[in-house]
């Protein structure tokens, strides 16, 4: 009996201890700044070693230093307006037919359709999308190889921006029955948005779906490519390769004999927002075990905004957050 009592006595003791939430801290933080030798000032330079002296002792504290890719204003920023550009470098070797290579766009591509509760693609339907897409032809943009490894050049994609919706870019190969039909590479791709303020994002590559691409310390995701051909424009089946991260390959009839048939065919990166950018991420200074009173920094360029301190406390089921921006500025000296 006795030993039941301290059972249930023990049992509703925990019941109760588990029914209280845990409260968080309150949080009191300030921060201050000067250079190291004790100046204060609301103008600094990238020639000064500064020091920001903290008050309180947050659990976390995480610092925006205001510098490109470091201000507090951009950290849930995903898109901004830029320059998109594209720029690859083709190799034509085999056959000299002519306008066999095409760059294309699209706003308005369906996409690479799937079988209904399957993750095989719908060849036929996906086909079809491609045929009724509108696609413009920026072939003119580019530079393409006649036998050599040739740089595209910048092709400036901004007009496709500013449609508002994200879009889709492929090369389209054909080639013509009756002759040798070219072998083209395409490597070293890269699409970029660049800000005014000169940072660059590069949001499509030659990667795979699940390929990472880092901006500035932030994981986003290639696009990736898909390959197509229509049989009934392609009866000899001459494919798209594509080698992720490494290049895009197509070779048809490699003699006249071969070239029973034209060719066409499609590899195609997207969906893509040409305004794509990474979101800027602050630098964490301590962690909950540590006491931090003060952290030295020394500018590398000069502040774009406000730098700024974000203080937290936080528990499973709740968190207390202060945001300190301070008003001061780095400039070149």
């Amino acid at each position: 009996m006795i030993n039941r009592y301290i059972m249930v006595t023990a049992i509703a003791f925990t019941f109760a201890s588990c029914s209280k939430e845990i409260e968080v801290k309150s949080l009191n933080f300030d921060v201050t700044v000067s250079k190291t030798n004790g100046a204060v000032s609301n103008t600094y330079t990238t020639s000064d070693s500064l020091n920001f002296a903290f008050k309180g002792n947050p659990d976390v504290i995480t610092f925006y230093s205001g510098e490109i890719n470091r201000q507090y204003i951009n950290k849930d920023r995903t898109v901004a307006d830029g320059t998109p550009i594209l720029q690859f470098t083709s190799l034509r070797a085999t056959g000299t037919q002519a306008n066999s290579l095409a760059l294309m766009v699209s706003s308005d591509f369906k996409g690479i359709a799937l079988k209904p509760g399957s993750t095989i693609r719908d060849t036929v339907t996906t086909n079809a999308n491609i045929a009724t897409a509108q696609w413009s032809d920026i072939t003119s943009q580019a530079a393409l190889s006649t036998g050599a490894a040739t740089p595209s050049g910048e092709i400036n994609l901004s007009s496709f921006a500013n449609l508002g919706k994200p879009v889709y870019i492929a090369f389209k190969y054909v080639a013509a029955a009756g002759s040798v039909q070219n072998k083209w590479t395409i490597t070293l791709l890269t699409l970029t948005n660049k800000l005014a303020d000169e940072s660059i994002y590069t949001i499509g590559n030659l990667g795979a779906p699940n390929t990472e691409i880092k901006n500035y310390g932030v994981i986003t995701y290639s696009p990736g490519w898909w390959v197509s051909y229509d049989e009934v424009k392609n009866a000899n089946k001459y494919p798209w390769v594509f080698t992720a991260g490494t290049s895009l390959v197509i070779t048809g009839a490699a003699t006249v004999g071969a070239a029973t048939a034209p060719a066409e065919a499609w590899a195609i990166m997207g969906p893509i927002n040409l305004k794509k950018v990474s979101p800027d991420v602050g630098v964490g200074l301590k962690s909950i075990s540590a006491k931090f009173e003060n952290y030295p920094y020394k500018y590398s360029s000069v502040t774009l905004s406000e730098p700024t301190f974000v203080a937290s406390n936080n528990v499973v089921n709740s968190s207390a957050t202060v945001v300190k921006p301070l008003s001061i500025k780095v400039t070149k000296p």
